[in-house]
């Protein structure tokens, strides 16, 4: 019996946990009566939604995918080595807590450099017990970093400055234990979203969450990975989506609205045409103006027409 509901390990930029309602709301019939026999995932980021579908809904198999490698490494030990990342991250958490704020900006520094230099050294083919203090160091920074964002730059180098909290929670284990369980029916891919194909049919449900596209220029916020995500790459989707249209998958995409902006912007209207494209309510995270961080609406797209059900 699972102490705590599974849901994300790491605070992530984007996380959709917002929406969960009305993602779940608009969920094909033949997941919601245990007919769909895998859950996919092409962009896995926090996990927010793959956790709470997951959890929720009966599926043979599931398989979650990214491109970031720390990510997928993450994800691999919490469900592979959940009780010696435990340990790691309590020895790291009551080294941090009895710190005073100068030592203990020090220490994220000397973290946050250990981790840096290792990047290259850490094969996804070749899954070893280096990986748990990686993972352990990630999870660290991202719960004591600025904001809790999780940000590269062009050489893939986490770059976030340390934060400033007064007593973080750096150890969730009830969470992690829950999440490890969650994760030993799931398959954990390095890759682009094209890379999930081989694990889809009619009876896959795929849940896509790219990259937003950026509702104006000083909005942009896709760095949680070195390569960029553009309008080729948004198309390239798009056009992948309706490779799995065509064999039958229930699908659903949720991303930006650029109408938030520019009500003339029809860029994922046209590119979507003959999908269901429905506009809902969310709340913008990511920005440093307070003040701008207010509602706006976001596009959820599915090959099928959902029977909206109570949330």
């Amino acid at each position: 019996m699972r102490v705590c509901d599974p849901r994300p390990f790491l605070k992530w930029a984007g996380g959709k946990g917002q929406l969960l309602g009305e993602f779940e709301a608009r969920l094909p019939r033949a997941v919601r009566e245990g007919r769909a026999s895998a859950y996919v995932e092409p962009f896995a980021g926090g996990g927010a939604v793959y956790f709470h579908i997951t959890s929720k809904y009966a599926f043979d198999e599931c398989h979650i995918f990214d491109t970031n490698e720390d990510l997928i490494l993450a994800y691999t030990v919490v469900r592979n080595d959940v009780d010696d990342l435990i340990e790691v991250l309590r020895g790291m958490e009551t080294t941090y807590l009895n710190l005073d704020a100068k030592k203990r900006e020090e220490f994220y520094y000397t973290v946050r450099r250990e981790y840096n230099k290792e990047r290259s050294s850490i094969q996804l083919n070749n899954y070893s017990k280096a990986w748990v203090q990686r993972a352990a160091d990630l999870i660290f920074l991202n719960r004591t970093c600025f904001n809790g964002l999780f940000r590269v730059n062009s050489e893939g180098s986490f770059n976030v400055p340390a934060g400033r909290y007064r007593n973080p929670k750096i150890l969730h284990e009830e969470l992690l234990r829950s999440d490890s369980e969650l994760l030993e029916n799931t398959g954990i891919h390095h890759g682009d979203f094209s890379s999930c194909a081989p694990f889809v049919d009619e009876k896959t449900f795929v849940y896509f969450d790219p990259p937003y596209r950026p509702l104006n220029r000083s909005s942009s916020f896709t760095s949680y990975s070195k390569g960029g995500f553009g309008d080729d790459e948004q198309r390239r989707l798009a056009a992948f989506f309706r490779d799995l249209d065509a064999r039958g998958a229930m699908l659903m995409l949720s991303n930006s609205d650029p109408k938030n902006q520019d009500p003339s912007d029809n860029f994922f209207d046209e590119l979507y045409a003959g999908y269901c494209i429905e506009r809902v309510p969310a709340r913008r995270m990511i920005n440093s103006n307070a003040d701008r961080r207010g509602e706006i609406n976001e596009v959820i797209i599915t090959n099928y027409r959902p029977a909206i059900t109570d949330r």
